[in-house]
């Protein structure tokens, strides 16, 4: 087997180089050592015809769910990396609301540990901002930083103590981690299933209110301003928290923020249709709503999409509405509902590759990653741009199958993924790898 592979004749796009063109690929041990439209240097390689096709950066999902330790009825790092190759992702961001959650270095290295044994892409956990996320004492930061936490979060419930995160932030400095806050004031959603507006009324169901999400952001982005620190925001769903990043951004404001597929594609009107599979948190806002996140997103206010992967189990979903978890299994989807958005003009093919790679990567601080840049590791995401598939949950590789996205048809799809040289997913229609190189 020929240990160096060239992807030839696709459209090469990468947003940290400002490369948009037909070219090949040449990558060997695992790294990218030839970009270019001529004739490679290297002689002894196999050959991937990707006439038609769009090479970029593997996506990097800097928020999602992989459930384990403790829920792995729902998911585990061998199913939700598996998903993840298959929908281009080649980095996932472990979320710590696990149980136990990963707040010290013992769970951290435990998931770390399991990674690299059981999972196919690259896995980095998100440790606790604070001891078993219950907002009252802060974690130890700085243990699990040295232990390869990349950031911090109490994602699933917000860091509610002024106090806490200001300490966060000010400790954050030092490493130089963002700390990811899931912005909701939780006194005034308590209770809350849906956006509160027309649609709670008339499903009878308690209102979330986007005032709820803008106040944390407005008081997350005074500590950062006040401390310096990199504040994250997570799953922004609002046109007001929209205007805050903005104004803070051009303050000079150390903030970076996150959209989901799910909050760029649906609106609260989904959920009478979708019923529990729509229901998420922070909840499906209004269409106004996300024109403002996609015009932040093509301004590059908003710097990432992240899935926010929530996979379920059917006893989670199918179930009273008030009961049910909040949560979108995504990882298998998001190119698909992305390109629509492409297609309808709402949202540019670089600025959706770019909120996919770079954008994570450099929040994070990794300079080498989300990037086509000799010497990178060959992280690669192969999709056609044109390709029509219909969603079959009952296909899904994740254990989560719940996804409002069920039987539609979308455009746009993943026919092969390479993580650090390695082939981890293709598509039965792209196998024609020829010579020595095995897929």
């Amino acid at each position: 087997m020929a240990d160096s592979l060239l992807i030839r004749g696709g459209r090469i796009i990468d947003p940290s180089q400002e490369i948009d063109m037909t070219a090949s690929l040449l990558m060997k041990e695992g790294k990218i050592i030839w970009l270019g439209t001529e004739t490679p240097p290297e002689e002894d390689y196999a050959v991937m015809d990707a006439d038609g096709l769009i090479i970029c950066p593997g996506f990097i999902d800097m928020h999602c769910h992989l459930r384990q330790p403790g829920y792995e009825a729902k998911e585990t790092i061998a199913t939700a990396t598996r998903a993840a190759a298959r929908g281009g992702f080649t980095t996932l961001c472990a979320m710590p609301n696990t149980n136990p959650p990963m707040d010290s270095a013992e769970t951290l290295n435990y998931v770390r540990t399991l990674a690299a044994r059981e999972g196919i892409v690259r896995v980095w956990p998100i440790g606790c901002v604070t001891a078993g996320r219950k907002g009252e004492v802060l974690a130890n930061l700085s243990e699990m930083e040295m232990n390869g936490a990349v950031g911090f979060s109490d994602d699933g419930s917000p860091v509610w103590n002024n106090d806490i995160m200001r300490q966060a932030l000010e400790y954050s400095k030092n490493f130089n981690r963002p700390i990811i806050d899931h912005c909701e004031n939780t006194f005034m959603t308590q209770g809350g299933q849906v956006n509160e507006g027309p649609v709670a009324l008339e499903m009878g169901l308690r209102g979330m209110p986007a005032s709820a999400e803008e106040l944390m952001v407005k008081r997350d982005i005074d500590l950062a301003r006040e401390t310096g620190g990199h504040i994250h925001i997570a799953h922004v769903s609002t046109a007001t928290s929209v205007d805050l990043i903005r104004n803070a951004k051009e303050e000079g404001v150390r903030i970076t923020a996150e959209v989901t597929p799910h909050h760029l594609c649906l609106t609260e009107e989904d959920v009478l249709k979708y019923g529990t599979l729509a229901k998420v948190n922070p909840p499906l806002r209004t269409k106004a709503d996300t024109i403002a996140l996609l015009r932040a997103l093509n301004d590059a206010v908003i710097d990432i999409i992240a899935t926010d992967h929530a996979p379920h189990t059917t006893e989670d979903k199918v179930c009273a509405f008030q009961d049910a978890a909040f949560g979108i299994s995504g990882l298998e989807t998001a190119l698909g509902s992305l390109v629509d958005l492409i297609f309808k003009s709402e949202l540019t093919l670089n600025n959706m590759i770019a909120a996919l790679t770079v954008g994570p990567a450099h929040t994070l601080g990794y300079q080498s990653l989300g990037t086509l840049e000799l010497g990178a590791p060959a992280d690669i995401c192969i999709f056609d741009l044109h390709k029509e598939w219909v969603v079959d949950t009952e296909k899904f590789v994740s254990k989560g199958k719940n996804t409002p996205l069920e039987g539609r048809k979308l455009k746009g799809k993943v026919m092969g993924t390479f993580y650090m040289g390695r082939p981890v997913w293709a598509d039965e229609e792209v196998l024609h790898i020829r010579d020595r190189y095995e897929i």
